[in-house]
């Protein structure tokens, strides 16, 4: 998600409970869940809340469907407990299941901004990725701890889920607005997925693709190069690829990285071109009921208000993905 250009965009959403069209929804970065058993989708987004002192509460909620077309809800699945470390507005919920259980990866914002790194640049506001249990995909989501679990002094967002070897990682984005050439990173969790395992691990950079171009936050400023989005996909000829989100030429667009090991720890080699580059992005791959490949991703990214979810059909040719 490109927060700079929308920071506030899940305060635009109305919350309603009837059969709505993705036409008709608001949403940034967002994230089906497919239950099979249920023939049910399940479509997570933002929605934050004003409390009585006029500060922005952080929650998610959820739609479902049984066709990606008609869309009911929607239902609040967590909402940011008292006495938690980060409190403020939400930011790309994803709902994973493992191990019989359901984790709601969810990027929790301070209210309290710091200092500029750069002149021209946004302010600081400490986020990190925190993880949250179920018994269902409906929640109600709970914390582990009252912390994030990426590293507390990093501006870290966009967590989502990956297995490998039987050992479960969460891949996300350590923050332009504070390293100037953000990056990828991967860490080890533990079993419950209740903390880190280890330190996380720089995957690559912003600025690694020659189609990321970076961005001016405003006339004159120095440039920023942008991490956002990952999602993981493994081929069905093996290789590990992820799609992420950055800018190319003034466009939000999604990039694929490959894996040149197959395995999350890398080395990761940029593909030349962008899968999408129509001023929309932070997509997630997921399979439909009938098992076909999907795309989903909000475009536009710009301007407030006007993001909706954009399906598509996308084509696994073993070495790369196609839409």
């Amino acid at each position: 998600m490109n927060r700079f250009i929308n920071l506030q965009a899940s305060l635009g959403f109305v919350c309603s409970s009837f059969a709505l069209s993705l036409d008709e929804i608001n949403i940034r970065d967002p994230f089906i869940l497919t239950d099979n058993a249920k023939q049910l989708y399940y479509m997570y987004r933002t929605c934050d809340s004003i409390t009585a002192d006029g500060k922005v509460r952080g929650g998610v909620e959820v739609f479902t469907s049984r066709d990606l077309k008609n869309w009911h809800g929607p239902q609040t699945v967590m909402r940011i407990p008292d006495g938690n470390g980060l409190t403020g507005t939400v930011w790309a919920p994803e709902v994973h299941k493992y191990n019989g259980k359901y984790y709601l990866f969810a990027t929790i914002n301070s209210d309290i901004a710091w200092k500029k790194r750069k002149e021209g640049w946004p302010d600081y506001t400490w986020r990190g990725t925190q993880i949250f249990h179920a018994d269902s995909p409906e929640g109600p989501f709970l914390p582990f701890s009252r912390f994030s679990t990426t590293p507390s002094d990093w501006m870290a967002l966009d967590g989502t889920l990956w297995v490998e070897d039987d050992k479960p990682y969460m891949i996300f984005c350590h923050e332009w607005v504070q390293t100037e050439d953000g990056t990828m990173e991967a860490v080890e969790l533990l079993p419950d997925l209740s903390a880190m395992a280890a330190r996380p691990q720089t995957l690559f950079y912003g600025s690694a693709p020659d189609w990321s171009t970076g961005i001016e936050p405003s006339p004159g400023a120095p440039k920023g190069y942008i991490t956002d989005g990952c999602f993981l996909y493994r081929t069905k000829t093996g290789k590990l690829l992820m799609i992420w989100s950055s800018f190319s030429n003034g466009d939000y667009a999604i990039g694929i990285a490959e894996s040149v090991t197959g395995s999350v720890k890398g080395p990761w080699r940029q593909h030349d071109k962008p899968l999408f580059e129509k001023n929309g992005g932070h997509g997630m791959i997921f399979k439909s009921l009938d098992g076909s490949l999907k795309l989903i991703l909000h475009q536009p990214n710009s301007p407030l208000g006007a993001e909706r979810a954009k399906i598509f059909d996308i084509n696994d040719n073993g070495d790369t993905l196609k839409l």
